[in-house]
This record gives C-alpha cells, structure tokens and sequence, in this order.
C-alpha cells in the first residue's frame, strides 16, 4: 500500500496542508496519465483531444499560479516532491480555499517525465475545462486582434500576453493558427487566456463579413506610417497578423488599410510578435494620450 502523503506548511496551524487521499498512480499506462499526454499532444492530432474533451493542460508552476482561483482549473497533477515544494504547497493550498472541490492527483516521480516535457522544474501541472469554442458568423465591434495562420505557438501565446496588456480582448483565430488552448500557447501566454474572448476556426470571408472596426494590417511597401494614422487608431480597430512566412493573405490585405513600421532598411522584416507589440502598443499610446489631453 502506498504510504500516505501530506504536504508541510509550517504557517498552517496543524503544520500539515492537506494529506493525500487518493491511491499514488505507478503505471504509464494510467488512463489519467494517457489522457493528459494526448490532451499535449501538437498539431490537429492535440487540438481534437483538447476539443473533444473540453480540456487542457497547464504544464509548469509559473502558468498554474497565473489560474490560481479560476473554477476552470479543476485537477492538480503533483509527486511526492510536492511536500517539500514551498511554491506548490502555497499554491494548492491558496486555489483549494477559493475552489474547495479541485482534485489532487498524485503520481510516481519516475513517471513525471512521461507527460511533462519541462525538465528540473517542480512537478505540478493541471487540467482547466473549456468553454465551447465560438465560432463565426456574428457580428464584432470594438477592438480586435486577428492571428491568421500564425502556427508558432511562442509567436501565439506572446500576441495574446501584448494583447491583453494592451486591452484587446476579443481574439479571432483563422484557420491554420497554433491551437489557442496547447500547453506552449498557454505558457507563453501566461494566465492572459482568463481574461480574453476567443473565436476560433474563421475563415477570411468570415473576418471581412462580420468584423465592423477598421481592419488594419502591416505591409513593407504600405504608403501609410504605422506613426501617422493616430486618428485612426484612436477609434476602435481590428488589427490583423499573419503568417511567420507569408505575412497577412492577399485577401485579407486588400479589405484592410496597409501601414508600415519604419524600421532600418538592412532588416527584411521583424518577427510577428514583436511587430504585434509594436503596433498594439502604438495603438495604447495613442488613446492614453487622447485621455491625457481631455483630463
């Protein structure tokens, strides 16, 4: 029988967090541990697991802390190392007073690096539920982000971090874009996914037919300044991004105003994320100066 497992918490008044209810997993083959390795699974192979399932993983006590509180987060994965993790006790204990009904499961430490792909970091993960994905064919006002076909899950996830800093909190994902809900999207955004809208699956009919702000997208030989078009931006917008290698689609572009970033000719281009910063931010700029003005 396995022996039973408690976590150390010296400010708790028992000086014992919680202690282990449930039987410690020592198989691979748990139907736990199967379904968490499919659910991480990359390309169209993960996203069906993740959609089918209603189901991701947060892989990594950093991204975990950033959902502590969220009822979406429902199970912890943890070891044995747990107990004398202070990071994780805090954490366990703090979600499980605002969500008392979280599971625990625990699992042989020689098995973590069979669904983690995250190495000498502290073993914890956890499974959030999603929501139903809303796909198009309705109508969006106000400001909104457009990654079309954008497929590194870094690039994503960092868009999505700059969007929210930003406040641009509706999100459309065309066809072809890195899955929203994989573990390295989640990471890299870091706990932005709680507070964004997302529409997922849109075609480019889909984005010109039902997206009412300006479209707005960068293009190397655009005659308009990312840095002239204040007025522009100062009312709501959609700004569009695309592909690491193709930039935004021919259709896309001829529905929306072009407009360059000024940058040193000896460079071709700037990487996605970094030119989404840039205009996002620029777009920020603008309207906190307008505020400035009228205060």
């Amino acid at each position: 029988m396995d022996p039973v497992w408690s976590i150390a918490r010296p400010s708790h008044p028992s000086g014992i967090l919680f202690v282990a209810k449930n039987e410690v997993i020592h198989s691979r083959d748990n139907a736990l541990l199967k379904r968490i390795r499919q659910l991480q699974l990359s390309g169209s192979k993960g996203q069906k697991a993740r959609v089918e399932q209603q189901q991701a993983v947060l892989d990594g006590i950093h991204v975990m802390q950033t959902w502590l509180g969220d009822t979406r987060l429902h199970s912890f994965i943890t070891s044995s190392s747990a107990q004398t993790h202070p990071e994780i006790a805090t954490l366990i204990e703090r979600h499980l007073e605002h969500c008392p009904n979280t599971q625990i499961h625990w699992v042989d430490e020689t098995l973590w690096s069979s669904i983690s792909e995250l190495e000498n970091a502290p073993h914890i993960m956890g499974l959030i539920k999603l929501e139903q994905a809303k796909v198009g064919h309705q109508t969006i006002k106000g400001d909104v982000l457009i990654l079309e076909a954008i497929q590194d899950a870094g690039n994503v996830g960092t868009i999505l971090r700059t969007a929210l800093a930003t406040h641009f909190r509706q999100v459309i994902c065309t066809t072809g874009t890195a899955h929203i809900w994989s573990p390295k999207v989640l990471r890299a955004a870091m706990g932005a996914h709680r507070h964004l809208h997302f529409y997922e699956g849109w075609s480019t009919n889909d984005v010109a037919s039902n997206i009412e702000s300006s479209l707005l997208a960068t293009a190397m030989d655009a005659k308009d300044n990312l840095y002239s078009i204040s007025k522009i931006l100062s009312k709501p917008v959609a700004w569009i991004f695309g592909n690491e290698g193709q930039g935004v689609s021919s259709d896309l572009l001829a529905q929306a105003q072009q407009v360059q970033i000024p940058q040193n000719s000896e460079i071709e281009s700037l990487n996605v994320a970094t030119a989404a910063a840039v205009c996002l931010y620029e777009t920020l700029r603008v309207r906190s100066s307008q505020s400035d003005s009228l205060s």
